[in-house]
């Protein structure tokens, strides 16, 4: 396992040398891991929570480690020397992977050492910003393929081999079936698939000769990849003569892949074509350059395709390159008291929520729909015998009361007292618990276009310590 406790900004250790120097680096802070909405937002997936737990349980300062910081000249000996013995020994608290989230709700919260808090924050946002954007984009793309097998492409254009191989396991929790990154299908027993490139076709001296040759590697898995010269031409009349010699030999095609040209119709022409040689059964594949708009685009026009391999536009998440999380102070202890802490803004949304907290979600007994998600300061509890009052934060005179509900706590121990607590899970699983939970939502709530806003509600208890500690300190006091 690799050692990433200096993945962090310069600042976590500066700072905590003057927490150390202030003798406040052992007081209790609590941190939270939220992120705020844009356009672009109408829900996320969380993902990363596997790999953050590992950087937890792994954090340690390794002799070169402390080397190369004294050669900074910056630190003190006893500070570094500090650091030679420090390990996390904090309390995590973090959704399950897969959890369909939204702004402002805590994901993760850390409650910690204050040195030991500090010093985790850039490594837990690199990390779970990354791979909730990715099984986000994942989950958008896939809901646009309506079910349809979809294939994540996309390691070459990646931004980096750890974005590659990380961004098809959030991928796979979105929605996707496989993926083409051989290193990511062994790390996390993800299926693999790819076939050819244009070069083998070129390779040969002509398309059939090439085509025949796959064929005799790979008889019972033979996908062609049609339209290096000319699809409808030469690619799709080429391919259905070595399916009927495969056919003939006694072993049936899998299809063809289209990675270029006008998809809608090509797609709809190639089938027509494969259907009258009797290939009915064969699978038309697409590739180049897909999203969620192309896919859902080519769905409306009728395109004959079976599956879809997407690669840049996921891997990168190229309409939206970040998520813009943030890891904010929320409360310190002093002899075990709670002290919550507020930032403050002269834009309202970024005004944070105060205290160690608890998220609930709120779900109609009647349809198990989610209705809304409910903060909490953590002391208290949800009746659901009783009704619930829930009201929109800033716009207030937007409430509503719900009877009939139930409660679930989103969030539960990943890390006690620096040990994992929450289990290691395989990727299939926590992908179909992704997909369980994102059917308890109204269409409404998901839509890609204008959807509904999900209601993010704060509980009447902790709205009213926001309000109190926004007016206090707005005064100076």
């Amino acid at each position: 396992m690799r050692n990433l406790t200096l993945l962090t900004d310069l600042y976590e250790l500066t700072m905590g040398q003057g927490y150390f120097r202030e003798n406040r680096h052992e007081e209790i802070a609590v941190f939270d891991v939220f992120f705020r909405p844009n356009k672009l937002i109408t829900y996320s997936v969380a993902a990363g929570m596997e790999q953050a737990a590992q950087y937890l349980e792994n954090l340690h300062f390794a002799e070169d480690d402390i080397a190369y910081l004294r050669s900074l000249g910056i630190f003190t000996e006893d500070y570094l020397a500090y650091l030679g013995s420090l390990r996390f020994t904090g309390d995590v608290y973090a959704v399950r992977e897969g959890e369909i989230v939204f702004p402002y709700e805590p994901i993760l919260t850390v409650k910690a050492p204050m040195i030991q808090a500090q010093l985790v924050e850039t490594a837990l946002l690199t990390i779970i910003n990354h791979q909730t954007l990715i099984a986000s984009k994942a989950s958008k793309i896939c809901a646009a393929a309506q079910g349809d097998v979809v294939m994540e492409f996309g390691l070459r254009r990646a931004q980096g081999a750890d974005a590659g191989v990380y961004g098809a396991r959030a991928a796979v929790i979105g929605g996707c079936n496989s993926t083409s990154n051989v290193y990511a299908g062994k790390l996390f027993d993800i299926p693999v698939a790819g076939t050819m490139a244009h070069s083998w076709v070129m390779n040969f001296p002509s398309e059939t000769e090439a085509f025949r040759a796959y064929a005799r590697s790979f008889p019972d898995n033979c996908l062609l990849l049609v339209d290096t010269y000319d699809t409808l031409r030469s690619g799709v009349p080429h391919a259905i003569e070595v399916f009927r010699e495969l056919r003939a030999a006694g072993h049936e095609p899998k299809g063809i892949r289209l990675d270029s040209g006008d998809l809608a119709y090509l797609s709809k022409e190639a089938r027509k074509m494969l259907d009258d040689a009797g290939f009915e059964d064969t699978i038309i594949c697409a590739s180049g350059d897909l999203d969620e708009y192309s896919i859902r685009s080519l769905k409306e026009q009728g395109a004959k395709i079976d599956s879809w391999g997407v690669g840049t536009k996921l891997i990168t998440s190229a309409d939206m390159p970040a998520l813009g999380g943030v890891y904010k102070l929320a409360a310190v202890y002093e002899d075990g008291v709670e002290i919550p802490k507020i930032k403050l803004s002269d834009t309202t949304e970024k005004i944070t929520n105060p205290s160690f907290k608890e998220v609930y979600r709120i779900y109609d007994r009647a349809t198990d729909k989610a209705i809304a998600d409910y903060i909490t300061r953590a002391d208290e509890v949800v009746d659901e015998s009783k009704p619930l009052l829930l009201f929109h934060p800033v716009d207030t005179w937007k409430r509503m009361t719900v009877t009939n509900f139930r409660a679930r706590k989103l969030r539960e121990p990943l890390v006690m007292g620096g040990k994992r607590t929450a289990p290691t899970l395989p990727l299939q699983k926590i992908a179909a618990y992704c997909a369980e939970e994102k059917g308890r939502f109204w269409e409404e709530y998901t839509r890609q276009d204008m959807p509904h806003i999900y209601k993010v509600d704060l509980s009447p208890a902790l709205y009213t310590l926001k309000r109190e500690m926004v007016e206090k300190l707005g005064k100076g006091e």
